[in-house]
């Protein structure tokens, strides 16, 4: 199991690294996952990318320069890659029972929805429901993730938060399912949250 594994399985079951106000680095656990994770007071780099080098770009003591624009800045154009956006990290639990709400598996691998979550994960599989769609697959290290997408006519109605809620019935027992969202989107923060997710840290990923 790749170490940025390991770390987020801990993180999963509530057991985070000391906040010690260190910086981690680790190389990339595949060829498309490569970012920065900050939890309370430290940070893991996950780039394959000369460690000395990074190191010297970050000031000591400074907790939020890894997720700062001088530092993505310099690993975008290191990579060659950019930078998606810095989103607040969250994760829950699995529940047990069926899905608050009716729910149809889009089996169509060629449905934009699918098409656009396999550039970013795998094993992905897509529910539909009456206004919008749950997904779930395999992203950064591994991990279980959950998106929804609201159709606009349906937001503001509580949809979101039953999706994501969805999305912990949907998951495997024991796993964790780790959620990213823009913290500008005040809505969907909320959803995740009244759906039971608890925030963990915060992410900026360098996508190709």
């Amino acid at each position: 199991m790749h170490e940025l594994s390991r770390l987020l399985e801990a993180a999963g079951r509530g057991d985070f690294p000391a906040a010690d106000g260190a910086v981690e680095f680790t190389g990339q656990p595949n060829p498309r996952d490569c970012g920065v994770i900050a939890f309370t007071a430290h940070t893991v780099v996950f780039a394959d990318v000369d460690r000395a080098w990074m190191r010297g770009l970050l000031p000591a003591g400074d907790l939020s320069a890894p997720l700062n624009p001088p530092f993505l800045r310099a690993l975008e154009e290191r990579t060659g890659r950019r930078v998606d956006n810095v989103d607040m990290l969250l994760a829950a639990g699995p529940l047990s029972g069926p899905p608050p709400m009716p729910l149809a598996e889009l089996t169509d691998r060629d449905h934009p929805r699918v098409r656009r979550a396999l550039r970013h994960r795998d094993d992905v599989r897509v529910w539909e429901a009456d206004g919008g769609v749950v997904l779930l697959g395999r992203g950064v290290a591994g991990r279980w993730e959950v998106a929804v997408e609201i159709d606009p006519a349906r937001q503001g109605g509580g949809l979101g938060r039953l999706l994501a809620r969805a999305g912990r019935h949907l998951t495997g027992e024991g796993n964790t399912l780790w959620a990213q969202v823009a913290p500008g989107n005040a809505a969907s923060v909320r959803a995740f949250l009244a759906a039971g997710f608890r925030p963990v840290g915060a992410e900026a990923l360098l996508v190709r």
